[in-house]
């Protein structure tokens, strides 16, 4: 059986995430103006259906025409009479948007809301110990009042204390997610929640996904060479091979330290039968060397039997 070449990212995602900047210092500010993104839709919820109902609201916010009634079968688990996160953020993909989770405090609202981004948030509305979970969308705050504002179950416009808030959204460990249209990043994004965004579409290879994600992060974090990666892989993927040598050439020069974009390099070098090119950048990778030693040994056992070797 012949060993396919494989492109190299996604097993850097986890050694990202494990190094990566702090979240910035976004403090509330009392003394800004209330904040409420009014137009946000509104979906009464039905038994059951406050997570359709929350996620068709934002994803109608970014464009997209659907209701609770069409998510609701691919969203509800009648056992446990409501939607999983996992349910949710993958419903959201299945849109075409791209679900963000951001920081669970009162001053990451105040910085997405501020940017029109509503936010999806968990409560638990009884006890830790009986919880009774519950989807919402946070579409104002008012920092002079201390209130937050959602769109909740069957009430347009739900208006809380924020202390009461938070206490019913600390008992959902502060779950938030604001969903946005590809090449849109949260006022509020890390690199790392970047990173951890993209990896879904990584593994599934929705390329047009991660191009716009990663040149979004690239524009953000030019610095981070692990989104011209990104972006260097998505047009190989798009088969743009033209447009992903450019742009690892253009990583290489700017992070000539990068073993991953030498190797990524080699790869194509050698898919177009360009041999002695692929085995010198793969020689160089090797020279770097780290965490990926064992990968670029792969790719460069592969250059040397010219794509054709044989796995046991």
């Amino acid at each position: 059986m012949q060993t396919a070449f494989r492109l190299l990212l996604c097993g850097l995602l986890a050694i990202f995430a494990a190094a990566c900047a702090p979240r910035p210092d976004i403090r509330v500010d009392l003394d800004r103006a209330p904040i409420e993104l009014s137009a946000v839709p509104f979906f009464p919820q039905e038994q059951y259906q406050c997570g359709p109902a929350a996620l068709a609201e934002v994803l109608q916010w970014t464009g997209i025409d659907v209701t609770p009634e069409l998510l609701a079968p691919k969203m509800v688990i009648p056992a446990r009479e409501g939607s999983l996160q996992i349910e949710l953020l993958a419903q959201a993909r299945a849109q075409g948007r791209v679900p963000f989770e951001v920081a669970g405090d009162l001053r990451t609202l105040q910085a997405e809301l501020a940017s029109g981004n509503p936010i999806i948030v968990l409560q638990n509305l009884a006890f830790a110990w009986r919880p009774f979970w519950h989807y919402a969308v946070v579409i104002g705050i008012d920092p002079g009042g201390r209130t937050v504002t959602l769109r909740s179950g069957r009430t347009y416009r739900h208006q809380v204390d924020w202390s009461v808030f938070q206490r019913t959204w600390t008992r959902a460990e502060h779950w938030a997610v604001v969903v946005l249209k590809p090449g849109e990043l949260p006022a509020t994004a890390t690199a790392v929640s970047v990173a951890a965004a993209a990896a879904p579409f990584e593994q599934r290879g929705e390329a047009d996904v991660t191009e716009a994600l990663y040149r979004a992060a690239v524009a953000r974090w030019p610095d981070e060479a692990l989104f011209q990666l990104g972006v260097a892989n998505s047009l190989y993927t798009l088969g743009r091979t033209d447009e992903a040598e450019r742009t690892y050439r253009e990583l290489i020069d700017a992070f000539p330290g990068d073993p991953v974009a030498y190797n990524n390099l080699a790869v194509l070098m050698a898919e177009a039968g360009r041999w002695q090119e692929a085995e010198d950048l793969i020689e160089t990778a090797l020279q770097i060397g780290g965490p990926m030693r064992e990968e670029f040994l792969d790719t460069q056992r592969q250059i040397r039997c010219r794509g054709d070797c044989m796995t046991p």
